[in-house]
């Protein structure tokens, strides 16, 4: 199986033909929309935002040393991965850059509405920068059920994804059903013998394109070159019910209590979209 690129389709193929049925996607030129395309390199970054800082794994980076970092990455000794920027908090001179952000296909998404804006729902918009060999560091479904949009500005990156219903051969980890416990660069084949059995689908995304990762799709990256993508996540009426359930598994872990008002706040803030996008 292949991934299916498509140059130019129609939001109405689009929801039909992927969306509805739950099919990842590349599209080859949604990102012409940006201002962003073809503009942002390593060299662009550290000329404006050299100071700007991040924290990858418990150490803090200022930008420009992160650009120097990646542009010595080599697959023996990779740099950090994935190096990431919350762009309306850490970059938000950026977002006019990434008007409009649905690129016209990414809607309705109902973490747009300020209620989300409250505590942490899964809904940033992030700047990915790797280098070569990086690795993502588990193979996962994006938390609360998300569907994850992967636009790549900048240098290769090779992904793989799972066509759903495999989740029996991917061992989730008990502990955390959002990641599995292979690491699929280097499978072991006797501790996960059904893993034998998966379909990954390995493919490059490159400059300009932009990948559509629908809600419960496995999925990975490995950066080929030095890497900037730009990523963001939608909620809508599609994958608000598994949305839900995940606001449940998550809160519960801390408190009963919490689980139930987080799941109240949450349910709210979904019926509250739900009004808005009917009158739209």
């Amino acid at each position: 199986m292949e991934i299916i690129r498509r140059d130019n389709i129609t939001y109405d193929e689009f929801m039909e033909e992927h969306y509805k049925p739950g099919i990842p996607l590349v599209f080859t030129n949604a990102a012409k929309v940006w201002k962003a395309n073809g503009l942002f390199t390593p060299d662009w970054f550290r000329e404006n935002y050299p100071e700007r800082e991040t924290d990858c794994r418990g150490t803090a980076y200022k930008m420009k040393d992160i650009m120097d970092m990646v542009e010595t990455s080599t697959v023996e000794k990779p740099a950090p991965y994935p190096i990431i920027f919350n762009i309306p908090e850490t970059l938000p001179e950026v977002m006019q850059l990434l008007d409009p952000l649905d690129l016209h296909y990414a809607k309705s998404n109902w973490l747009k509405n300020p209620m989300f804006q409250v505590g942490k729902w899964g809904g940033a918009t992030e700047l990915f920068i790797g280098g070569p060999g990086g690795k993502f560091p588990y193979l996962h479904i994006d938390y609360y059920h998300l569907n994850a949009w992967i636009t790549q500005l900048y240098g290769e990156k090779r992904f793989t994804v799972f066509p759903r219903g495999q989740d029996d051969l991917l061992y989730p980890r008990p502990d955390d059903p959002w990641r599995s416990e292979l690491n699929i660069f280097e499978p072991d084949f006797e501790k996960y013998p059904k893993y034998k059995d998966a379909t990954p689908i390995h493919f490059t995304v490159g400059p300009g394109e932009t990948l559509f990762i629908p809600f419960g799709t496995w999925h990975s990256a490995y950066s080929l070159t030095r890497t900037i993508s730009v990523a963001f996540d939608t909620l809508n009426s599609k994958n608000h019910k598994e949305f839900m359930k995940d606001v449940w598994t998550f809160k519960s872990r801390q408190s009963k209590a919490k689980a139930v008002a987080m799941y109240g706040y949450a349910w709210l803030a979904t019926q509250s979209s739900k009004l808005a996008e009917s009158f739209a």
